[in-house]
């Protein structure tokens, strides 16, 4: 069950008040400067070490190495290039005892793998999707937040100091679950941003048409058929696919050639949008015309 949390919660003793960073790209230094600046303890590690020493002149602790950094408190956190940067860098050091909340961009699996990797030595794991970029981090009204899946017990340890840079939502003790809910919230926002470059795309051949004048009407219609977001949820839950339904596959699919007919005349092509097209063709071809789009969401499945 997802849990919402605040971005502030005091802090019961001055070892909640201690967290090691390691990794000081865009986002981890941002991290940094967050907990600084909310006065906690910040011990810092980088590769490159320009980056550690720019943040120890606002107040970092820069660690001479990964194991001193690790030495330095209970809680570290990775914000690294990828899964196997983070098995680099912990190569070899001793993390029994430590809390490990991994923020660096992976799959659901190497989530798993990796909580499995931090209980063989002895430390409690969760993993984290971060959905904001750097300029929100430490900025609460610009509401960013985090997916946190893995140990409850050290979310709930750690909730205040996680809370600082970002809001937090814990999504489930099954590690993998913050990097799905990461990637299925940013796969729907690439599907908008397919469907909004086509639309752009479309009128950019008409010198009459201005795209800051074509932007408000698209976003008020993005906007406006933002529901059946939950309608989709809601049909995926009851398995009723048909009832109620205002404009059905089959009604749908007709209206495909006037779509690639339009863009032939403009001459833009229909590769963001094809794909869509052959699966409702495919679901209208199975018997299943009479349907809602919600019942694309299966057969997309393999």
């Amino acid at each position: 069950m997802t849990q919402n949390l605040p971005n502030t919660a005091p802090t019961s003793n001055n070892s909640t008040r201690k967290v090691t960073l390691l990794g000081l790209g865009a986002m981890g230094s941002a991290f940094a400067r967050a907990w600084l600046a909310a006065g906690y303890e910040v011990t810092v590690w980088n590769r490159t070490p320009p980056r550690a020493t720019a943040l120890g002149e606002e107040g970092a602790k820069v660690a001479a190495s990964v194991a001193d950094a690790v030495a330095a408190g209970p809680l570290i956190v990775t914000v690294l290039l990828d899964d196997a940067s983070v098995t680099s860098v912990l190569d070899g050091v001793d993390l029994t005892g430590k809390d490990l909340v991994d923020l660096t961009t992976g799959t659901p699996e190497s989530a798993r793998a990796r909580a499995r990797w931090a209980a063989e030595r002895g430390a409690r794991f969760a993993d984290g999707g971060i959905m904001a970029v750097p300029p929100m981090v430490g900025i609460p009204e610009a509401g960013g937040y985090v997916f946190y899946s893995g140990s409850q017990e050290l979310f709930d340890e750690h909730h205040a100091t996680l809370a600082v840079p970002l809001g937090t939502r814990f999504v489930g003790t099954d590690a993998g679950f913050a990097s799905l809910h990461d990637i299925a919230l940013l796969s729907g926002m690439y599907g908008m941003f397919a469907g909004i470059t086509h639309a752009f795309a479309l009128i950019r051949g008409e010198q009459d048409i201005k795209p800051s004048e074509f932007a408000p009407l698209l976003a008020g219609w993005l906007g406006a058929m933002s529901g059946m977001v939950h309608d989709t949820a809601a049909r995926l839950e009851s398995g009723d696919y048909a009832t109620g339904v205002a404009s059905n596959l089959a009604m749908q699919t007709a209206g495909v050639p006037t779509f690639v007919a339009t863009a032939e005349q403009y001459g833009v092509s229909t590769e963001l949008l094809s794909p869509l097209f052959a699966l409702m063709e495919r679901q209208v071809a199975a018997g299943g015309g009479a349907m809602d789009t919600a019942a694309l969401v299966d057969p997309l499945r393999t």
